[in-house]
């Protein structure tokens, strides 16, 4: 049996494109030559909606995280809110997050994918039409619970989706500088109504995009799984051999273990959890939260416009998600990581020297250019690095544990989302 399994699961990743993803026998799982990944599946139309549908996903994730920074002062205002009042405004996403992020795999094992999609479109549109026609606080709090239940979900769900159907890299920074940009230009109402936009476009998308093929064969749904299998791949495309395979893999995962939650726990998978949730830790604890809500304020502290930067910071995510997104195939997850690491530790020690140069007014003519230089340094390794863990959750758990390890890394990000932002808000 054991044999089986190790068989089944080679020759799928074979057949995903995933050539230097091999079964280690050391942990039991899947491990990752040095080489990369190399993606060879071709690109269809329904391919592209169904990512586009993913991007649509994890731009509304930044969106709601971005949305209170640049209407703190006329949300105050026009409602008559403290100080205090708006802080829970913008803190009780954070416990919507951890609500979402403790059922967030088990509820996308339990309904598929796909359908998780809708639920969760009704929150976040729910949630957003909440806040622009609020007359109330309440109804203000209760709209940002229901963006963070979503993002608390998505944030799992994007990346679980698309490692299922291919492999891109998504990333919710443009959202978040969305929120930025735009909301220096318009009414608190006007925003929210424009932040229903990827929850609407995706909508549109989901009478498109099938499901995950790997769901649907672990639930014995065959037919439907060739029919995913042939709108992803193309109506002419040879998917017999793939079907089987997934069909296969998945059947030798059943036999192997039962899906409970302790699952995860079993000595086999302790170094893939550690390796995920150690990356989402360090990832998290490195300022991010703080840099994100603040840029703004850091940009006109380093004396510099808080337009421009912010303007400048959306174009410098745009470019390295982008570059990215090429990359991510070709040189593979871990030197991206890498890369990404090394780029956080320099650009957070070129942007506390400038500061601490500002504090004792040493070369006052450069420290802002090293603060700028720094926090879009930052910004840009955070967006080139920022959802690979993520991705690798997808692809280094078997489907019949993958649930429970996206709970559990989930939550624990999530849980230290909501720790930096309750430390840089006080």
């Amino acid at each position: 049996m054991e044999q089986q399994r190790k068989e089944a699961t080679e020759r799928l990743l074979s057949r995903q494109g995933h050539h230097n993803l091999v079964y280690n026998e050391e942990n039991d799982g899947v491990g990752v030559e040095d080489e990369g990944l190399v993606a060879v599946s071709n690109f269809t139309s329904i391919l592209g909606l169904s990512t586009l549908t993913a991007a649509c996903i994890t731009f509304g994730f930044g969106c709601a995280i971005g949305y209170s920074w640049p209407t703190q002062s006329s949300i105050m205002e026009d409602l008559g809110l403290s100080v205090a009042e708006f802080s829970l405004f913008g803190s009780i996403l954070s416990i919507g997050s951890l609500i979402g992020a403790a059922i967030s795999g088990k509820i996308t094992d339990l309904f598929g994918r796909k359908p998780t999609m809708w639920i969760l479109n009704l929150f976040y549109i729910g949630g957003w039409l909440a806040i622009a026609f609020t007359k109330a606080p309440w109804l203000l709090n209760l709209g940002r619970l229901s963006l963070g239940f979503t993002n608390g979900i998505s944030n799992y769900l994007a990346s679980i989706y698309v490692a299922e159907i291919t492999t891109k890299n998504f990333l919710t920074g443009w959202g978040v500088s969305f929120m930025f940009v735009v909301g220096s230009f318009v009414h608190w109402r006007t925003l929210a109504l424009l932040a229903t936009i990827p929850g609407l476009l995706q909508l549109l998308l989901l009478f498109f995009i099938p499901e995950s093929p790997q769901w649907l064969a672990k639930f014995g749904r065959e037919k439907e799984l060739e029919a995913a299998l042939l709108c992803l791949r193309g109506d002419k495309a040879d998917i017999s051999h793939e079907a089987t395979e997934i069909k296969d893999y998945v059947e030798s995962l059943k036999s192997f273990s039962s899906e409970g939650i302790l699952d995860i726990f079993q000595k086999k998978y302790v170094r893939q959890l550690l390796t995920v949730a150690g990356v989402l830790v360090l990832m998290n604890l490195g300022g991010i939260n703080a840099l994100t809500y603040y840029s703004g304020a850091i940009f006109v502290s380093a004396g510099v416009s808080s337009m421009v930067g912010l303007i400048t910071l959306a174009a410098t995510q745009t470019v390295i998600g982008i570059l990215g997104a090429t990359l991510i195939d070709k040189l593979g997850r871990r030197p991206l990581l890498l890369v990404s690491s090394a780029g956080l530790c320099f650009s957070s020690f070129l942007t506390g020297v400038s500061f601490f140069l500002k504090d004792f007014n040493w070369w006052d003519q450069g420290s802002p250019i090293l603060a700028f230089i720094g926090l879009l340094m930052y910004m840009g390794s955070y967006a080139l690095g920022g959802v690979l863990p993520l991705l690798l959750l997808s692809e280094l758990f078997p489907i019949n544990v993958k649930g429970s390890a996206g709970s559990i890394c989930n939550l624990w990000e999530i849980s230290l989302v909501g720790l930096s932002h309750t430390t840089s808000t006080s």
